[in-house]
């Protein structure tokens, strides 16, 4: 009797505000995850907008947008579960706002350099 073994990937997206990077990306591969990708981006949710100055430091107005940066890494399925409590762990302050975790399964990866498909990341 053969057993098939099925690695199962998965993605997951951290979207903070960017005084967390550091902690975040530091917890991130304390949990075990290989690397991470960063977006620095912008974004309009529950959080509060914070008062800027103008160009010349007179005017002063809301923005429209926060300052937020994506955190991405790819990990084998046995580490959802602490990346993801490291991420929960290291963003939460108890506001609106702290941000949002996606988790989404990769149904296939490939390494350019080689140009084989990957099966595990571990």
């Amino acid at each position: 009797m053969a057993v098939l073994v099925v690695y199962s990937m998965k993605r997951i997206e951290a979207m903070v505000p960017n005084m967390r990077r550091r902690q975040v990306v530091e917890g991130i591969l304390q949990a075990g995850a290989k690397g991470v990708t960063l977006v620095e981006s912008r974004g309009k949710g529950d959080g509060e907008r914070p008062m800027v100055k103008g160009a010349r430091g007179t005017a002063k107005y809301i923005a429209d947008y926060n300052r937020i940066d994506t955190i991405i890494t790819m990990v084998d399925d046995s580490k959802v579960d602490s990346i993801v409590s490291a991420i929960m762990n290291t963003a939460y302050r108890g506001n609106e706002g702290d941000g949002m975790i996606f988790v989404s399964t990769i149904d296939e990866a490939y390494k350019i350099s080689t140009k084989e498909k990957i099966s595990s990341l571990s």
